[in-house]
């Protein structure tokens, strides 16, 4: 367990990393240390050969509030050009791991683009999400408009960024952001459970999973179907497909090891 005063890590015997949040007193909001702490955490994930699955969280109240407001008062274009602050986002996205964002409370502006940033999100019957970065006078700069256009189209997003809504949890699935909603305080308990089921499976198995399906929504259809073929065809190499084949003619669960 790693634990310092804005971010807590855990990681299970079963490959699962629960990632929390931990800036109670500004609502989770995302400064600029919090994004390196988190750059770092992925960076580090995505590296550890144990850590099969991830759940991100913000804990029982609430996810991400958004950006540190306090971050904007004075700063310039050049001072924000010069954080270079995607590269920090860039180790979610860049991330091989499943991630599953559990989302209880407010998810809003940069909270709810990095519950964006993972494949799968959880949010208990109280989550809100939402863009409202333009009654700030700014607008979505980590992948709220695209993420969100790609997520639940136009006109929808539209809706969004341009008054600033905020948006429930159900409301949320019905439009295809959020996949499963459940009572507020099962959010993380289910979160997690999703993530043990996926550690259970093949690594490479997963892996290729997540990155065709992530890099084929960008492509055409011809295309992306392609790339998934090949994909396909490449894990018949492994020894975890033998082995999972072998173990369902042998009525046993399937022991994977990631090769």
């Amino acid at each position: 367990m790693e634990n310092n005063s804005i971010l807590t890590l855990n990681i299970s015997q079963e490959g699962v990393a629960l990632v929390q949040l931990h800036r109670p007193e500004a609502r989770n909001a995302l400064n600029l240390e919090l994004r390196q702490k988190l750059s770092e955490t992925f960076q580090q994930l995505s590296q550890d050969s144990t850590v099969r699955a991830i759940v991100i969280t913000g804990g029982e109240k609430v996810f991400a509030a958004g950006a540190d407001i306090k971050d904007f008062t004075t700063a310039t274009t050049s001072q924000m050009y010069l954080r270079h602050t995607e590269q920090y986002w860039q180790s979610i996205t860049d991330c091989p791991k499943p991630i599953i964002a559990a989302v209880n409370g407010y998810a809003l502006g940069g909270g709810c683009e990095l519950a964006m940033h993972a494949d799968i999100i959880i949010a208990g019957e109280s989550a809100q999400f939402g863009q409202p970065e333009v009654k700030l006078g700014l607008m979505p700069g980590a992948g709220g408009t695209q993420r969100l256009l790609r997520a639940i189209g136009k006109y929808q997003t539209m809706l969004w960024v341009l008054t600033g809504k905020l948006v429930k949890a159900a409301e949320a699935e019905r439009m295809g952001l959020v996949s499963e909603v459940v009572a507020d305080e099962n959010t993380i308990a289910h979160a997690i459970k999703i993530a043990q089921t996926i550690a259970s499976f093949s690594p490479i198995a997963v892996q290729q999973i997540k990155e065709v399906t992530n890099l084929g929504q960008d492509q055409s259809l011809q295309g992306a179907l392609a790339l998934e073929r090949k994909a396909f065809q490449i894990l018949f190499d492994t020894k975890d497909q033998k082995e999972g084949v072998n173990a369902f003619f042998e009525k046993r669960p399937a022991q994977y090891i990631g090769e």
